[in-house]
């Protein structure tokens, strides 16, 4: 049973090394990839003794997500070479860069020939796909090793199955391993291209992605500051690669962009995150910034309220849109040197009326005021009214 504490492969990677830095070489090993939905999978490398390769597992925070499938009864594909484990492939940018690049570390300590990078789907329906992006990140990383997909059972003549090198948990900080590994080898021939300050912005993901109320307008007061925003989303992992290098000053929407700025980042370069929503989700975005970067980003958390579906469990979650205060997102910008304004304007009743229109959020009955904020507004409210109240009688 996997134990969350334990420093071996049955417990979860660490940054400060372990089995999260070991490698683990099989002959004839099994890959059984998933063959149905869940959060933990049966699915993983098997030995040739059908013993299960604990170090070929991805762990999330305290839990893995993948546990020990039976050996199939026939094996009839059979990969010939010599192939690195990648483990799971990810489709969301996000987890694929955190999850699905944790093991290419061993690429920088195993220099022997590989005949390409071998990973299994994190759902059966996805099969072989392997998107765009996936190929160019990991071009950049390994130039003209081939991504192979197992979406069926798949015997390998040689497997090498690297530890978890980086990942969502304490691990967010990345093995020193993976960072050399990443300093030394990613993207190196991209040059720094694109203007000296820099939005990174969500404002043109659409409604199912979450985000920002007021994140145009902020991107309007940004622009008077010589700002240039940027929507990552629609240009190739090389072209963000440059803008984040050539940047001097960098303001964030807090997103998967954040992650891939970590990878090629320097301390030299300070970096703002505009948090979107409570979640313990920016403390790893933060961690994963310190750690690559050598320095810590400024962490803005300044929102009039959020709004979350008003149906399941109401709760913050990815798809939450935070409302932001301008003014207090203004202040403290200006306060860490960012910015020179430091009277940005609050947003009046009617614009924020039209900025639930804009994002088509005024239909009623689908989204509702996070609990927690509403909490916050009555307690501040009863405070004030006792600060009145004692004001009165001492007067």
């Amino acid at each position: 049973m996997a134990r969350a504490d334990s420093p071996g492969p049955e417990g979860q990677p660490l940054p400060e090394g372990g089995w999260s830095e070991e490698i683990v070489t099989l002959r004839e090993a099994v890959v059984v990839p998933p063959d149905a939905p869940g959060f933990v999978q049966p699915a993983g490398v098997l030995a040739a003794d059908g013993s299960y390769c604990a170090h070929g597992v991805l762990w999330r925070k305290y839990r893995p997500l993948n546990s020990a499938p039976a050996m199939p009864g026939e094996v009839t594909d059979r990969l010939p070479g010599r192939w690195l484990w990648g483990g799971v492939l990810w489709s969301h940018f996000g987890h694929f860069l955190v999850e699905s690049t944790a093991r290419l570390w061993a690429l920088d300590r195993d220099t022997g020939h590989f005949d390409g990078i071998l990973f299994m789907p994190r759902r059966a329906k996805v099969g072989e796909t392997v998107r765009k992006y996936h190929q160019e990140f990991i071009g950049l990383m390994a130039r003209d090793l081939p991504i192979r997909i197992a979406a069926e059972p798949l015997r390998v003549e040689e497997l090498v199955v690297p530890g978890q090198g980086f990942g969502l948990g304490r691990i967010t900080a990345g093995t020193q391993s993976y960072r050399d590994a990443i300093h030394r080898r990613f993207a190196t021939s991209i040059a720094p291209e694109g203007p000296e300050r820099l939005y990174i912005s969500r404002s043109a993901l659409g409604l199912r992605k979450g985000g920002l109320l007021g994140e145009e307008r902020l991107e309007e007061l940004l622009a008077a500051e010589g700002y240039v925003t940027f929507h990552p989303q629609q240009h190739s992992i090389s072209v963000q690669i440059a803008r984040y290098k050539a940047a001097k000053r960098i303001i964030a929407a807090d997103g998967s962009a954040v992650h891939l700025f970590a990878i090629v980042g320097r301390a030299d370069q300070p970096l703002a995150i505009v948090m979107r929503r409570q979640s313990t989700a920016n403390n790893l975005l933060v961690s994963n910034v310190t750690h690559f970067c050598g320095a810590p980003p400024l962490e803005i958390n300044a929102l009039r309220t959020e709004w979350i579906s008003a149906r399941g469990k109401q709760a913050s979650n990815r798809l939450s849109f935070g409302e932001l205060d301008h003014p207090a997102i203004g202040r403290a910008l200006a306060e860490a040197g960012f910015i020179g304004a430091t009277d940005w304007p609050e947003t009046t009743e009617e614009e924020r009326q039209e900025m639930f229109r804009a994002k088509g959020l005024g239909r009623k009955g689908r989204f509702t005021e996070a609990p927690h904020h509403v909490r916050r507004r009555v307690q501040a409210m009863r405070a004030a009214r006792r600060a009145r109240k004692a004001a009165q009688a001492e007067s």
